[in-house]
This record gives C-alpha cells, sequence and structure tokens, in this order.
C-alpha cells in the first residue's frame, strides 16, 4: 500500500466519532390479575406495544398484594391495568399502597390504563395520583360506537406532531367521572360524548346535547409523573393510532420526569 494512502486510511480512523452505546430499556411493570375488564386479553397487548418500540423491557404480575418497596425499585414505570371489584380481600395492603405513594412521589412513573381508573374507591392518593375516576354515581358511557378523540393539547411531549383530530372505532367513551381540582391534571385529548346515544333510563350527568370528555391526561404527583388513557376497551380497541401511539408516549414520558 503507498504510504500517502495508509496516511489518509489511518487519518480518517482517528476522525471516527466512537460509537454511541444504546439508551438502556425503560424497565415497566404491569400490575393485574384483577379487573372487571379482560385483564388477559388487554395485559399481552399492552405488553406487545411497549415491546413493540424496542424501548421497553416489560414484565407483568398477576400478584400486588403483599408487594413493597422493594418489589418496585427495579423499575421505571407501573402500568396498572388492574380494579380490584370493590372487594376488601382484593386491595393490595398498606404496604403495598404506600410503596406505590412513595415510588411515584419519589420521581418514577405511574400509567392509568383504561378501568384501573375505578380501583381502590376510598383511597385519597391514589385518586389524587389519577385525576379523574369511575366513582359510584361518577362514570358511565353509552353502548360502544365509533368516535373521535380531539389532540387538545399539541405542544405536550405525549402529543407533539400528532393530527389534530383521530377516530376511535368501537369503544367506549367514558363520561362524568370523578374529578380532583382543576389545575391538578392536565388534559390532553377529549372526545364528545353524544347524549343521544344514551338509552332513555340512562341518566345523564349534565344536560343538553353532550359535552367533551377527556380522554387522555397527565398529573404531576411529587416528583413523579402519570399518564391517564381512558381508551382501550378490549384488543380491538387497543388497535388505533392514536391508542397506541399514546400509551407508547406516555409510559416513556412517566418514566423519564
Amino acid at each position: 500500500m503507498k504510504p500517502i494512502v495508509l496516511c489518509a486510511l489511518l487519518l480518517g480512523a482517528t476522525s471516527l466519532a466512537p460509537a454511541q452505546a444504546p439508551a438502556p430499556k425503560i424497565q415497566a411493570l404491569i400490575v393485574t390479575g384483577q379487573n372487571g375488564h379482560d385483564w388477559r386479553a388487554s395485559t399481552p397487548v399492552l405488553r406487545s406495544i411497549l415491546e413493540a418500540t424496542g424501548k421497553f423491557e416489560v414484565r407483568v404480575t398477576e400478584e400486588f398484594r403483599g408487594a413493597g418497596p422493594e418489589t418496585l425499585a427495579p423499575y421505571d414505570v407501573v402500568i396498572l391495568n388492574y380494579y380490584e371489584s370493590r372487594k376488601p380481600e382484593l386491595r393490595w395492603g398498606e404496604r403495598a399502597e404506600t410503596a406505590l405513594v412513595n415510588y411515584v412521589r419519589g420521581g418514577k412513573g405511574l400509567v392509568v390504563y383504561h378501568f384501573a381508573m375505578a380501583a381502590f374507591d376510598g383511597w385519597p392518593e391514589f385518586e389524587k395520583m389519577c385525576g379523574g375516576n369511575w366513582r359510584p354515581n361518577n362514570g358511565h358511557h353509552s353502548a360502544r360506537h365509533d368516535f373521535t378523540v380531539q389532540i387538545k393539547d399539541t405542544d405536550h411531549p405525549i402529543t407533539r406532531g400528532l393530527e389534530a383530530s383521530y377516530p376511535q372505532a368501537n369503544d367506549e367513551l367514558y363520561a362524568n367521572l370523578r374529578w380532583q381540582p382543576e389545575g391538578s391534571y392536565h388534559v390532553l385529548a377529549t372526545a364528545w360524548d353524544d347524549h343521544a346515544l344514551y338509552r332513555p333510563n340512562e341518566k345523564q350527568a349534565v344536560p343538553g346535547p353532550g359535552l367533551n370528555q377527556p380522554m387522555l391526561w397527565t398529573v404531576n404527583y411529587g416528583k413523579g409523573r402519570v399518564f391517564v388513557t381512558a381508551l382501550g376497551h378490549d384488543p380491538d380497541a387497543m388497535k388505533s393510532t392514536v391508542f397506541t401511539t399514546t400509551l407508547a408516549r406516555g409510559t416513556e414520558w412517566a418514566a423519564r420526569p
């Protein structure tokens, strides 16, 4: 090899930037095992959506009763797909519930998926983390139907760059939740709850033809972040672009304060 060529090769080699190590994967834990909805069908979909991004390593637990801070320590974010059906024996217990509160308050992430917002009636700190909850006399929906999700905050990391609206096919549109004080949660997207779709004997929360209802929102809780999605009743409803995109983005946002 001619000296000038060898010199050029050596110079080129020294100018190469060192290879960047891949970012460590976000460690995520799905907590499930009880729900009024089909958690056995929805949990694998949640896991698949996150793992398909290449950013997450996901594990699942179907028994969180008796857990403690050591259970949560390896994880950056918890995804909650759990509803105890108001059965005291299915509550996690003081140790596990305190562990989750301290985990989020201390700077970790929480994602509340669909009917998990109905869990733990009477647990004030859980309700503060959720921002809005399905509660007795607060929470209803008309029959499943197609509706449009309107993005209201186009500058948030979860929704930035998305279209102004997205179709959501054959899903439940949650309405009349019990909300925490205004300003304690931030609405990212809404959908129009058409009161004409309710049966005559179904009570309306407010009079009139309908009302825009929050579908996606966030909560800052202590040093931690919470993302809540009311969408995605079952695997079919979890296929939409708006659900898969915001679930992945929302989980990442919650995990990386």
